[in-house]
This record gives C-alpha cells, structure tokens and sequence, in this order.
C-alpha cells in the first residue's frame, strides 16, 4: 500500500494542488478585497479571486510576450 504522501504528490488525488490553490484563493482574496472602495467592488474581487490563476498566466505570457 502506498504511504499518502507519495499519493498526494504523484497526482493520486490531487490534493497538493487544491492546497496551493486554496492558499493562493485567500491570499488573492485579502489582495483584491483590501482595495474594494464599495461592496460591489468586494463581490467582484471576491469573484476574482477564484479564477487568480487565470491572471497569473494572462500577465505571465504578457511579460514573455507571447
């Protein structure tokens, strides 16, 4: 029987990511809500905060000119 981390970390459920992911989504979360000027700008970057990595990979290719 495997241990779990080796499950973990191989892509047997892929847990380890989720973790990342959910560390990146409060970090993102703090970041977009702290400039809010208004509730509706909170909701909004509430709901960015859930696709963060989407922006990541957007500025990413745009620094690398792709």
């Amino acid at each position: 029987m495997k241990n779990k981390k080796d499950v973990c970390c191989k892509g047997g459920n892929g847990a380890c990511g989720g973790a990342l992911y959910g560390l990146g989504f409060i970090g993102a979360v703090i970041y977009y809500v702290s400039g809010a000027v208004g509730f509706w700008a909170g909701v909004l970057g509430i709901i960015k905060a859930l696709v963060w990595p989407a922006f990541l990979v957007y500025e990413l290719f745009k620094f690398l000119g792709i």
